[in-house]
């Protein structure tokens, strides 16, 4: 397919807010279609994730962006329909997925979307749209985190928190692709989800202390707060590190975790080309797959939001794009 074949309209669909507030702030808008500027690609998306950050940052703006109105989103899975000046990597009609760069690339909750064309990767070829949308911020991070940061190794002990949900549950099965012994803390409810995805243990966090529970482990994955980092820390080994994907880190926990010969570190996920093609094949082999808890259309979005506010789901939200 040749860039002459794709028609691309001058406006486009997009959800935004004009104020911060619950769901019912999103509205459908009209927008003008962005142009790919050097070294960007222009995408038609099909479907985009919803991650927490999208609820926190339409209630509460987070610590990232202005005030609206914006348009949210970060993920993304659709089509390459032109290419700026110097892309090499892409050509129109090439299926693509990933990430735009987070925080201050938002606006995947469109029907098209302009970013750099290392954010993307090929959509891996056993995945559908939404399957491959539910994928890039959630196993970047993990990725990101396990591999990148902790660089986990065949036979070390893992400890994920929150395993069921999106960064969670993805986790899980990165970590055993890399040969770890995988342990998913998750309400009773979850736990045949979580070993059905290969964790190796499951431990239910209402019922038990898992900083009294679990010793030996060489990495935490904690998504929660540097509280919960904290009592992470008692169930690492020396030279064990956790790893925070908010950015709650504390003088005290980094005083404790010296004391204690252990690492704590919070991570802000980042675009990655090398990151996602590692994700595609990861998909493609069959070692990831991602839980899909819903999919709406676009027009839906304040229903998907209200799901999402729950804090309740088992996998990703996805919008669909028309």
């Amino acid at each position: 397919m040749s860039e002459k074949d794709i028609t691309v309209p001058t406006t486009m669909k997009a959800i935004s807010q004009d104020m911060l507030g619950g769901p019912e702030v999103l509205h459908e808008v009209e927008l003008p279609v962005p142009q790919p500027g050097p070294s960007e690609i222009l995408v038609r998306v099909r479907a985009t994730a919803l991650n927490p950050t999208d609820w926190k940052h339409r209630a509460n703006q987070g610590m990232f962006l202005p005030a609206p109105p914006f348009v949210l989103g970060w993920d993304v899975s659709g089509e390459v329909v032109a290419v700026g000046f110097g892309v090499t990597l892409f050509q129109p009609g090439d299926e693509v997925f990933g990430m735009l760069p987070y925080p201050h690339g938002h606006g995947a909750a469109a029907q098209y979307v302009t970013a750099t064309a290392r954010a993307f990767a090929r959509k891996p070829a056993n995945l559908d749209h939404i399957q491959a949308a539910a994928l890039p911020l959630t196993a970047l991070t993990a990725y990101q985190a396990i591999v990148d940061t902790a660089n986990v190794q065949a036979g070390q002990r893992v400890l994920i928190h929150a395993a069921a949900g999106g960064v969670g549950h993805v986790a899980v099965q990165i970590a055993k692709a890399r040969g770890a012994y995988v342990i998913g803390t998750a309400s009773a409810p979850n736990h045949d989800f979580l070993r059905d995805i290969g964790a190796d243990e499951v431990l239910d966090y209402r019922t038990t202390d898992f900083a009294e529970a679990i010793r030996d482990i060489d990495m935490v994955l904690d998504p929660i707060d540097s509280e919960h980092a904290l009592r992470s820390l008692r169930t690492l080994r020396p030279g064990g590190i956790v790893v925070l994907i908010r950015p709650t880190t504390t003088d005290q926990l980094h005083a404790e975790a010296e004391r204690l010969r252990v690492r704590a570190v919070s991570l802000l996920v980042e675009a990655d080309h090398q990151g996602m093609n590692a994700i595609r094949k990861f998909a493609e082999s069959g070692a990831l797959r991602p839980t899909i808890a819903g999919a709406f259309p676009l027009a839906d979005a304040a229903k998907a939001h209200a799901l999402g506010d729950t804090g309740r789901t088992v996998g990703k939200l996805v919008l669909t794009v028309d």
